[in-house]
């Protein structure tokens, strides 16, 4: 059973994320969920799984071979594992970030606090968790004047509308310990390109879009590396990349984005569909002791 559930899983999993070649080509918004929904659902699925199988136990009555409940057992508790040491890992790699940022000094620029970093690139990000700090470079102060700079910093107001560090430090993590899935990468850099477009959308209803254009373009040749995991950067490497989806998007005549409602997330419960195995194993294994 144990083994079935596993298989069952991955199966789902995998065919699930052969869809991404196949989703809509539509708005920002849409596609959000959708990549969202592609991105999250398998490994959700499989953890959900190996959590349920490592509280069934490893024994259980064979159906193919022997040892086939402890091996679903050390499957399980490997990816559970691997999971745990990936999260450990990415939370120090985030912690020594703003460890590092927080001996930079504060500044106050057009009403924004942020900590100014010495370096000649044009670069702004906020870094942190879900009270992330705004960081400029001197090199973004010498590019831009304060119409731009403005713009720029209702981009970064953007992602601090929509947690962008806290949720994708999660979405990080789903990230590294699931990377042998197919198309991971793909989503992610999906994501990451989406996230940006949406914060471009917040800022364009609060500055001029053209201002926001001109600013990335000063700015999208900078390379300066930040973890994803804590960063929300304004001219990150995959919006260097699609540079033109975001000036297009940015220019395109105004979007009618459709308020998120609870349905959307309804697929969520899919993944808790495993644990509803465990009370069943449970009735049965009480039964067969009662033998």
């Amino acid at each position: 059973m144990h083994l079935i559930m596993i298989l069952t899983a991955l199966g789902l999993g995998w065919i699930l994320r052969y869809q991404y070649a196949f989703y809509a080509q539509s708005s920002w918004n849409r596609r959000w969920h959708q990549v969202l929904l592609i991105f999250l659902l398998p490994p959700l699925l499989l953890t959900t799984t190996a959590i349920s199988v490592l509280y069934m136990g490893a024994e259980e009555v064979p159906i193919f071979w022997q040892w086939q409940g402890r091996f679903s057992y050390l499957v399980v508790s490997s990816l559970l594992g691997f999971a745990v040491i990936s999260l450990l890992r990415l939370a120090i790699q985030s912690w020594k970030t703003q460890q590092r940022i927080r001996t930079c000094p504060q500044i106050t620029l057009l009403g924004k606090r942020s900590r100014l970093v010495t370096n000649p690139l044009p670069f702004s990000a906020l870094v942190g968790f879900w009270q992330p700090e705004l960081i400029i470079t001197q090199g973004l102060l010498t590019t831009l004047d304060n119409e731009h700079l403005e713009a720029v910093f209702q981009h970064e107001q953007g992602h601090y509308h929509y947690r962008d560090t806290f949720w994708f430090f999660w979405l990080a993590w789903v990230r590294s310990y699931t990377a042998w899935l197919p198309h991971t990468e793909a989503l992610w850099q999906e994501l990451l390109l989406l996230r940006e477009l949406r914060a471009d959308y917040w800022a364009a209803q609060k500055v001029d879009p053209l201002l926001l254009a001109e600013s990335l373009l000063q700015v999208v040749s900078t390379v300066l590396v930040l973890p994803d995991s804590c960063c929300a950067a304004f001219s990150c490497e995959v919006a260097r990349d699609r540079t033109t989806a975001r000036i297009d998007a940015l220019l395109a005549p105004p979007l009618k984005v459709q308020p998120t409602n609870l349905w959307s997330w309804s697929w969520l419960v899919l993944t808790l569909l495993p644990l509803v195995a465990v009370p069943f194993h449970t009735c049965a294994h009480l039964a067969s002791t009662a033998r």
